[in-house]
């Protein structure tokens, strides 16, 4: 289980990054290109964006410049996210963003002179852009809380800076926190961040679990300092760019780009909080009575109902459960799965250094790159699963929109991926009508999909509204503060039912969500969108399907209740989130129904 270093990870379980370039040379070689072309829009265009010809030919001038950086910044930046402890890729990582940060810095005039053009121009610009025009809007929407142009433009100069504390918290669980192996009845176990929460939270041996429970946390707790100094810088640096820009609040600045009111952010958390509970803890008592535990704890919530059920998947095994799962969306999104799988998209290493958990990052009308942590296990697929979800929407989206429309808001960013978590157990229950097979399918369904999105992402944003309400009101957070609201977090959804063990209130450093403003509550809003979009597929058939592939491609160009109406969900009420909870809650009673059934265990 001792993690391995990079170089000793066989390059079929790496990702291919001579898709983006076929060298490095290739790469400084289109940065030095990069330069002068920026250059060269600075010098055609400076002082005469008050027109909406010339308006709109800089934006389309600049589009290929940002494609560019696109590629520089993900070839850069994807080598070190696989290996954190390799200092020549961090400093390279430095450089590269350190002279692309010079570019922005150098175009941030464009934004700032179109925002001063006489109205009737800016008119006249979105009437004449076809792949910017969303993007114009957009900007006219920013006006009120953009600053003057060299203000944007020291700004953009300091974006690195303001990514420190970012950077700070990543190097320190990445490359300087250290482990030590913990034992159990005389056998030594290594430990790490992986480890931990792809192994040892999963661990059906309640003595191994509950010991790297104790050990992980006791090593975290070292480090609460620094993380919860590098937080408060984070989140004190958001408020105050909040008021230099004129918002009300921080919350209100973090809420506009993914054009959501406060009402739906509040909505996910206080609703979830309140109606999802009680069925989770039913859950929870489910497993305790199962496993035979002398108590629930924190500790205990990730084992499966059936941990003898729980099969090894090789990687191999994994496309043919993907590739038949997602067939339904059709014959090129199968096309695209192949593609990731034969052209190593995907990162299934397990390294020392390198990022946990899993992200896919996009390039613009080519392919995406997926970093897994793999273990074999059926959650993998789940995982991998979610991630290609991402890479669909991006194949999608990228065919049917400019690169200026090409990123949907925030708040739907999720339901692609969770899409496909829920499209795999809905494949998974056709295969067998065996008892013990469904239950399995169904927790994991419960222990992955939606406790991972309903309720670690949503504990996460529970305790993030909590910071932000702090720092709103002129506040700062420490180590001890942000423990204490952890604590009352996890305590307010589990009640009586789950014992929160000394250690647990530190989960608060586990997470990089943080550091990207409000994006925790995100999950669990996309994968209900996902959720009622999936039951109306297996309702409605091809139908559905077609809404949901139009949903894919809307990217950008909509915003999200609108990009929901796609796919026939009506996110302007809270009717979709309380059905999917009411849909928890029965696939919870089912898995009960299931055990009693099989085991003769009842609650």
């Amino acid at each position: 289980m001792e993690l391995c270093a990079r170089k000793d990870v066989p390059e079929k379980e790496k990702w291919d990054l001579s898709l983006i370039y076929p060298c490095e040379e290739k790469m400084w070689e289109e940065l030095e290109q990069t330069k002068p072309a920026a250059q060269a829009i600075l010098d055609a265009y400076k002082g005469r964006l008050g027109e909406a010809a010339n308006i709109v030919s800089c934006l389309d001038e600049v589009e290929k410049i940002y494609l560019a950086m696109n590629r520089l910044y993900s070839y850069s930046g994807l080598a070190l996210e696989a290996d954190y402890t390799d200092n020549a890729l961090r400093e390279r990582d430095e450089k590269v963003s350190s002279e692309l940060t010079r570019i922005e810095k150098d175009l941030s005039f464009v934004d700032s002179e179109i925002l001063m053009a006489p109205d009737d121009e800016l008119k006249k610009a979105i009437d004449l852009a076809k792949g910017s025009r969303r993007y114009l809007q957009d900007l006219l929407a920013q006006k009120p809380h953009r600053l003057s142009p060299e203000t944007e433009k020291v700004l953009s100069a300091l974006s690195r800076s303001l990514d420190v504390p970012y950077t700070v918290y990543n190097t320190m669980k990445l490359a300087d926190i250290s482990f030590d192996p913990f034992t159990v009845s005389g056998r030594e176990y290594p430990l790490g961040y992986s480890l931990y929460e792809d192994d040892y939270e999963l661990e059906a041996d309640t003595s191994v679990r509950r010991a790297a429970f104790k050990a992980f946390y006791g090593t975290l707790k070292k480090y609460e300092n620094t993380t919860a100094a590098a937080y408060n810088a984070c989140v004190t640096q958001e408020k105050t760019l909040s008021e230099l820009r004129g918002y009300p609040d921080v919350f209100t600045s973090l809420l506009f780009p993914q054009k959501v009111t406060r009402e739906m952010y509040d909505r996910q958390i206080d609703v979830i909080t309140e109606r999802l509970a009680p069925h989770m803890r039913r859950y929870a008592r489910l497993l305790g009575k199962v496993h035979g535990l002398d108590q629930m704890t924190f500790a205990d919530l990730k084992i499966a109902v059936d941990p003898e059920y729980d099969p090894k998947v090789t990687i191999d095994q994994s496309r043919s459960y993907i590739r038949d799962a997602l067939s339904i969306l059709g014959s090129d999104y199968v096309d695209m799965v192949d593609q990731a799988y034969d052209q190593r998209w995907v990162d299934f290493a397990r390294n020392k250094g390198k990022s946990t958990g899993g992200f896919c990052s996009g390039l613009y009308q080519k392919n995406s790159f997926i970093l897994l942590n793999w273990n074999a296990r059926m959650s993998d697929v789940f995982t991998l699963a979610h991630e290609l979800g991402h890479a669909g929407q991006e194949m999608y989206t990228d065919a049917a929109q400019s690169y200026y429309d090409s990123s949907p808001s925030m708040y739907l960013v999720e339901a692609p991926s969770t899409m496909n978590e829920l499209l795999l157990a809905h494949y998974l229950n056709t295969t067998s009508q065996d008892k013990r097979f469904r239950r399995w399918v169904l927790s994991s369904l419960i222990s992955n999909t939606y406790y991972h999105n309903f309720v670690t992402h949503l504990r996460e944003a529970w305790y993030q509204r909590e910071v932000y309400r702090i720092v709103d009101g002129g506040g700062s957070v420490n180590a001890d503060t942000l423990s204490d609201i952890f604590r009352k977090n996890l305590e307010l959804f589990w009640g009586d039912d789950v014992v929160i063990p000394d250690g647990a209130e530190l989960t608060w450093m586990r997470q990089p969500h943080y550091y990207m403003g409000l994006y925790s509550y995100t999950y669990s809003a996309g994968l209900t969108v996902a959720t009622q979009a999936m039951l109306r597929i297996e309702k409605e058939g091809q139908r559905a399907v077609d809404d949901w592939k139009k949903f894919l491609a809307a990217g950008g160009s909509l915003d999200p209740a609108a990009m929901a109406a796609l796919a026939g969900v009506d996110i302007t009420t809270d009717g979709p989130l309380n059905a999917t909870i009411d849909y928890i809650g029965s696939l919870i009673d089912e898995i009960c129904r299931l055990t009693e059934e099989i085991d003769g265990i009842r609650l």
